[in-house]
């Protein structure tokens, strides 16, 4: 059964997708943040690369794609109601390896808008349905991401540094994967599947207006049942 928000209690409804790269997020939970967003929810986005090789154009150097792709994923943002967009400094694209200081910048960033739920990619998928490999940077994001909402954001001894900035520890509450396998939480988004297909089309330097673009989009989130659907391994945190 398709499933809308978690009750948050007492705390405030914020939810940060973190991604590896511009329109990342967009194709892994943009219908749920545009649903989320419209029933009361803060929700954000963090990009942990600067997705300064995502071009095929000869003419598109580095210098011009990364803030190109920072305005396209504002304008995405923007079309669905995502509050605010972060964009790390210093990674770049097809290059993103775990350190600590990259789990250090992402614990940053929850600290400082303590979501009560965090989205991201799935660290354990390397094949996907035997037709395309998860991107390395996918990996290393997801896996980043689940390191920072436990136990690095939790613990005060995990960069205590961070404290002088005022940034207090965070317990996430709810982590939710985006995946085709193992999912346990289901949203229907079929009555905002269109909002999701113009959020991507803002990536203009990755994607046209072209049928078979929009096809793709359209076919990849349908299920059989004709419903648009994301879907997300969702993990209620008990400590």
């Amino acid at each position: 059964m398709p499933e809308g928000p978690p009750d948050t209690g007492d705390h405030p409804k914020v939810a940060l997708a973190i991604a590896a790269h511009p329109d990342d997020a967009d194709f892994g939970c943009a219908g749920t943040a545009h649903l989320w967003s419209q029933q009361g929810w803060q929700f954000y986005y963090l990009v942990c690369s600067d997705g300064s090789k995502g071009t095929e154009d000869p003419s598109l150097t580095a210098d011009r794609l990364v803030p190109m792709r920072q305005r396209e994923q504002r304008a995405a943002a923007e079309a669905l109601g995502v509050k605010d967009v972060f964009f790390l400094d210093g990674y770049v694209d097809g290059e993103l390896t775990y350190s600590r200081q990259l789990l250090g910048d992402v614990v940053r960033v929850i600290r400082r808008i303590r979501p009560y739920a965090v989205f991201t990619h799935d660290p354990t998928q390397v094949i996907i349905r035997n037709s395309f490999i998860n991107h390395s940077d996918h990996r290393t994001a997801g896996l980043v991401a689940i390191d920072a909402v436990y136990p690095a954001a939790r613990d005060r001894w995990n960069f205590p540094e961070q404290l002088e900035e005022g940034l207090e520890p965070h317990k996430v509450k709810e982590l939710f994967i985006w995946s085709l396998e193992q999912a346990n939480f289901v949203v229907d988004i079929s009555e905002v599947v269109e909002t999701k297909i113009q959020a991507l089309l803002r990536h203009t330097s990755q994607f046209g207006e072209g049928d078979e673009f929009l096809k793709f989009v359209r076919e990849r989130w349908r299920g059989e049942d004709g419903r648009y659907t994301e879907r997300f391994r969702r993990v209620v945190m008990v400590r």
